[in-house]
């Protein structure tokens, strides 16, 4: 899967819900909170973390391409 921002970067668990990966942000929330949730192969637990162009995203088995 690949989203491309139209900004400089977007908060973690608004990608999350954009992507309609959740339907909510509180599920977004939850998801990063309880580490289902991996930025360039790390780990990421910030709900607010910038997602930059160049950024792997990782949740569960979907991989988000940022350009």
């Amino acid at each position: 899967m690949t989203y491309t921002l139209t900004d400089d970067f977007i908060e973690l668990y608004k990608l999350l819900k954009i992507l309609d990966l959740v339907d909510t942000g509180g599920q977004a929330k939850m998801i990063i909170e309880q580490e289902h949730v991996s930025r360039n192969g790390e780990l990421e637990t910030r709900k607010r973390a910038k997602i930059r162009k160049g950024d792997q995203i990782q949740v569960g088995d979907i991989v988000i391409h940022i350009n």
